[in-house]
């Protein structure tokens, strides 16, 4: 595969991760339980990073947003900071990632662009790395109240917003050592003793040659044989007596 289909690769996930990392901040349905009647789901309460609901069996819901960030629960803020950051960072990232990709015609040098989809490629891995701990440990939060026999309040199940998160964060952490590997490729094209435009190398060396041409044309020409100007001279046999 080469560079710039690699990159358009990552570029392709990387984005699509960062869709779903920042489609899952709205999600209502973080946490999700129900109250199960004799034939009916007779109410189903719901949970996300900004309010808690019910819905009865008309579908009617009743929302209570939580009432003061300070009084939450110390998992609910950091969640919250976690998928804040990582659609924040995901936002440079996608700037980084079209300054940088070979596809286009900003960015300085091929090293430079290199560098810079590199820096993309670590922006996005912090990005899955965000949103998979926010998920995480919101998920570990609803698993360890469920399966406590303490616990006597209600109890939820991981709601579809959390495997959202988990889907859009591997497709981050993916994408984003796609982009990394362009660094490897972009110095070792410059590291090479050979000219990466073969044109310019054919271009070169046949204007080394013609100009060594006349040279060794002239040196190896040869030399005409001497002309005797002078009339030749007929001896007869009495000339020797």
């Amino acid at each position: 595969m080469s560079n710039m289909a690699r990159e358009i690769l990552a570029f392709i996930l990387t984005t699509s991760g960062w869709v779903l990392v920042s489609s899952t901040l709205p999600t209502d349905y973080w946490k999700v339980s129900s109250i199960d009647g004799t034939v009916i789901t007779t109410a189903t309460f719901w949970s996300n990073l900004w309010k808690t609901c019910v819905t009865d069996s008309t579908g009617v819901s009743n929302c209570k947003d939580f009432p003061s960030m300070l009084a939450l629960d110390g998992y609910i803020q950091v969640c919250r900071g976690l998928m804040i950051a990582a659609v924040c960072l995901g936002f440079f990232a996608s700037i980084f990632a079209l300054i940088g990709m070979k596809c286009t015609k900003i960015g300085g040098p091929d090293q430079t662009k290199a560098r810079i989809v590199c820096l993309s490629g670590i922006t996005f891995m912090c990005t899955g790395l965000c949103s998979l701990s926010a998920c995480s440990l919101y998920a570990h939060r609803i698993t360890s109240e469920f399966f406590d026999p303490m616990f006597v309040a209600q109890k939820y199940e991981l709601g579809a917003a959390l495997f959202i998160g988990w889907a859009g964060s591997t497709l981050c952490i993916l994408g984003g050592a796609l982009f990394c590997l362009s660094l490897s490729d972009g110095m070792s094209s410059n590291n090479s003793p050979y000219p990466s435009d073969r044109r310019a190398f054919v271009n070169s060396g046949a204007s080394l040659m013609s100009r060594a041409m006349p040279q060794s044309q002239s040196s190896h020409t040869r030399r005409p044989p001497p002309e005797y100007s002078g009339t030749s001279k007929h001896f007869d046999k009495n000339a020797y007596v």
